[in-house]
């Protein structure tokens, strides 16, 4: 498949003037990112600068080599600082943990926490630098941490005016999809940040530069006034809005325990709302199917699959399955769902996947998430970015009686978001 690429002018001052020659190699990746593209240019924007990195296992070249030992053992380079996002900038923090503030064993280096006691870095903590690099690699979904840990950094950086430079990586979504409404005033937080849709279809370096320009960086809770940073963000090569991340030839790394696989990254978007209501089905959390399934013990398969299959929703297949989770409420119980395949990811209607399974969970055992958890409703509608979602589907537990609540607003986002389209 092969689409137009377009750089738009709005995006272009933020390129860093990188004119990188494009070189093949049959072996290679077909696609080079920021941090590549940064190495092959010999880091020549960050000589004689102090220079500070937001980064995680996920910050590595093609190689596997992470972006905190390239910067440091480059003698073009003097890098200063790490800052910690969720989970640690090595990996060694579980989810949800709070990651503490120390020093990195291997390179010496301090490292401040940006998931502990403070989720925006401090004046302290930005003492002396005078770039910060942001290199993780992104899921694509609006409330994965880390893209709300960019635009602290990004606010923070405005405040003390330091240059934040994004080394751009693939959405492992692809870049045309987008679904789900944008946040609503009230429903801002750490896992829904941004005036943007659950998918929302933009490389990290695409987002940034959308946050930047359009003042959505109004803070964690949505509510103070839009800073704007210098930012610069350093391009991939080879990379087009069809590619999934499979089809990058880059090695995944795990973007959390949860995540292990590209596949998983395409997943959690369609399951991630339904394990918000905890009591209600297994997702495949605590099994080696992480956001891929939906089953409990009271559940039969056969019958759910045969429902969702008188759907026809497009795009999706369904197979029967029943497995022991070796982790969480339903430790070593047989319990029975169903597994859903994308056969094909451009029409399947991802995000609403989890909907047509509770549908069909309340058709057939008049079984629904919400009055089971009421503790979890809060949660349940920051995440959705709004309340009216769960008030329109519980009206009557019907997709298609809340499908336009979801995608009201993508037409316009989708308008919006072309202007800062890199690729």
């Amino acid at each position: 498949m092969v689409r137009n690429k377009i750089l738009f002018a709005a995006v272009i001052p933020l390129l860093c003037g990188l004119l990188c020659a494009h070189v093949s190699l049959d072996a290679a990746p077909k696609v080079k990112t920021g941090l590549e593209v940064l190495v092959e240019n010999e880091f020549y924007t960050l000589e004689g600068k102090r220079v500070g990195l937001v980064t995680n296992p996920t910050g590595v070249d093609s190689q596997l080599r992470s972006t905190i030992d390239i910067l440091h053992e480059s003698n073009k380079v003097k890098l200063v600082a790490l800052f910690a996002p969720e989970h640690g900038v090595r990996g060694d923090i579980y989810a949800g943990a709070k990651v503490e503030s120390g020093r990195d064993e291997k390179t010496g280096l301090p490292v401040h926490s940006l998931y502990g006691a403070t989720r925006k870095p401090t004046p302290e903590m930005l003492e002396g630098i005078d770039v910060m690099i942001y290199d993780i690699q992104d899921v694509g979904t609006r409330s994965y941490t880390f893209i709300s840990t960019l635009g602290l950094v990004m606010r923070a950086c405005a405040e003390k005016g330091i240059e934040v430079m994004v080394l751009d990586r693939p959405n492992p979504l692809g870049g045309i999809k987008m679904e789900g409404p944008c946040v609503k005033d009230g429903y801002h937080s750490f896992i829904s940040q941004y005036k943007i849709p659950y998918i929302y279809g933009l490389t990290v370096g695409e987002l940034a530069a959308l946050i930047n320009e359009e003042g959505l960086n109004r803070g964690q809770k949505g509510n103070e006034a839009p800073l704007k940073c210098k930012l610069c963000v350093v391009p991939m090569e080879g990379w087009e809005r069809w590619m999934l991340f499979n089809d990058t030839g880059l090695p995944w790394v795990p973007s959390s325990p949860n995540i292990p696989y590209a596949e998983s990254a395409l997943c959690y978007p369609a399951a991630g709302l339904c394990g918000e209501m905890y009591n209600y089905l297994n997702i495949g959390i605590g099994y080696t199917l992480p956001f891929a399934t939906f089953a409990e013990e009271w559940v039969d398969a056969d019958k759910l699959k045969e429902r969702l299959d008188s759907y026809k929703v497009p795009g999706i297949s369904w197979r029967t399955v029943h497995y022991k989770p070796t982790s969480g409420r339903l430790a070593g119980k047989l319990i029975h769902g169903v597994q859903y395949y994308f056969t094909d990811y451009e029409k399947a209607p991802v995000t609403l996947t989890q909907f047509y399974v509770m549908q069909a969970v309340f058709e057939l055992w008049g079984r629904e998430p919400f009055s089971s958890n009421e503790k979890r409703l809060a949660t349940f509608d920051k995440v959705c970015g709004t309340d009216c979602v769960r008030k329109q589907f519980s009206k009557a537990m019907k997709v298609e009686e809340m499908r336009q609540v979801w995608e009201a607003d993508i037409k316009d986002f989708r308008e919006l978001a072309r202007k800062y389209f890199i690729y």
